[in-house]
């Protein structure tokens, strides 16, 4: 049976990630019981954010697959800009949605989903100056603090975070 304490949940990290964005999730995961797993293009390679916070990764894309996490977490910043130029990244995404898994992106994050193709009449929100990004990718566009459709769960900045991780962990329960 799998249980909080044996689900783990990737958070996608690359360079630029938003410090907020990527440590809030991850410490909020870790509070509630879940293993909290930061994946980046490399093992053990820093990735600075914004600000210049680091982040080591604890996996590389290389060395993970769907069939090892129970969900993903996508920071925004302009991290998401780095991460969809790796296939393996956006491989790792549109596995998780089609394996229903738990999928949540925040600001610029929801590019990821664009990229990896699983919008198409879905419902969504990002920070706005990516909204064009998401309907060109099928997405209905949303502005509210969080969206939920199936297993995808979308955010627009910094401010949403409580609602965000408060559906993400609803999500992970089901």
């Amino acid at each position: 049976m799998v249980t909080k304490k044996t689900k783990t949940i990737a958070i996608l990290t690359e360079q630029q990630y938003e410090d907020m964005e990527l440590w809030y999730p991850y410490y909020r995961l870790k509070e509630a019981g879940y293993k909290a797993l930061l994946v980046g293009p490399k093992a053990g390679e820093t990735y600075k954010s914004k600000h210049g916070y680091e982040a080591k990764s604890d996996k590389g894309i290389a060395d993970i697959s769907v069939q090892d996490i129970d969900g993903v977490i996508i920071p925004g910043g302009y991290s998401p800009d780095f991460m969809r130029k790796n296939p393996k990244m956006v491989q790792l995404v549109s596995d998780a949605v089609a394996k229903n898994k738990t999928v949540a992106a925040i600001c610029h994050g929801p590019w990821m989903l664009c990229s990896a193709r699983v919008l198409k009449g879905k419902r969504s929100t990002s920070y706005k100056s990516i909204k064009d990004d998401l309907e060109n990718a099928g997405a209905h566009w949303i502005d509210e603090e969080v969206v939920v459709d199936g297993c995808l769960i979308t955010s627009r900045t910094p401010e949403d975070l409580p609602v965000f991780l408060k559906a993400v962990l609803e999500s992970l329960e089901r």
